[in-house]
């Protein structure tokens, strides 16, 4: 992020300017004062998302973008190698968080604390959604053994739209850290896709490898996420302090 010229900010004092900027580079989201360029809040917990949701009023979030569990058993991935070093796969532990997908209460309280959703992998749980003319089609640019797409469920009344966006995004933007890990450019899209405006509050139930938040502090988006598997939140939250320290370079 890029701070304005002191002398472009206007209807505030110099010292506040400052020192909300000295507060963004410290990391003190919550004292940090809204700016020109809005600084968002971003913090993640550790924790069932279910129950963590029942903390917040109904419609709290502006937005919920989520990638629940699809219930397929695809939690790990083994190695693999090519004559094409991009098709190269990455060995990810195989876990237990992909044996079933989220149930009702979930979705209860999804739809309960958010104004509008847009949920990933949603043709695998389409008993808890509403008719919707607005999905989101990721083309993933490639012939290869894996799906062609993915599909998102949107609860917007707008026309389907499709966004190309190949796989190896995913070595641009640093590599995997999560084996069902989505672009930062793809949630760059479903921000612009939603209309969400600086300081709306987003929700992600299933944090993962982090993309999500990441791509909300680009969009400077306020940012609420959970994630119960203690490797991917630690490994999230690296990757996210190493995006912050990369900003305040410049």
């Amino acid at each position: 992020m890029v701070f304005p010229e002191v002398k472009e900010v206007k209807g505030m004092r110099m010292d506040k300017i400052k020192k909300n900027i000295n507060n963004f580079r410290q990391g003190n989201w919550k004292t940090a004062l809204p700016p020109y360029n809005y600084v968002p809040c971003s913090e993640t917990f550790p924790e069932d998302c279910t129950a963590g949701m029942k903390r917040y009023p109904d419609k709290w979030f502006d937005l919920a973008i989520v990638d629940p569990p699809y219930g397929i058993n695809r939690s790990g991935q083994t190695e693999s190698f090519t004559k094409n070093s991009k098709h190269k796969r990455k060995y990810f532990e195989k876990k237990t968080w992909d044996l079933a997908p989220p149930g009702n209460d979930y979705f209860e309280e999804l739809f309960r604390v958010s104004k509008n959703q847009i949920i990933w992998g949603a043709n695998y749980f389409p008993q808890y959604l509403s008719p919707s003319m607005g999905w989101i089609f990721w083309d993933k640019g490639q012939n290869l053994t894996m799906s062609d797409g993915e599909l998102a469920y949107t609860s917007y009344k707008k026309a389907l739209r499709r966004i190309i966006i190949n796989r190896n995004q995913l070595r641009t933007e640093g590599g995997t850290i999560h084996p069902t890990q989505k672009p930062i450019l793809l949630y760059d899209f479903c921000f612009q896709y939603a209309k969400v405006k600086p300081g709306m509050k987003v929700l992600d139930t299933h944090l993962g490898s982090g993309s999500s938040r990441i791509a909300a502090y680009k969009n400077r988006l306020d940012f609420t996420g959970f994630e119960t598997d203690r490797e991917y939140f630690e490994k999230q939250e690296h990757r996210f302090e190493n995006y912050i320290q990369q900003l305040t370079l410049f």
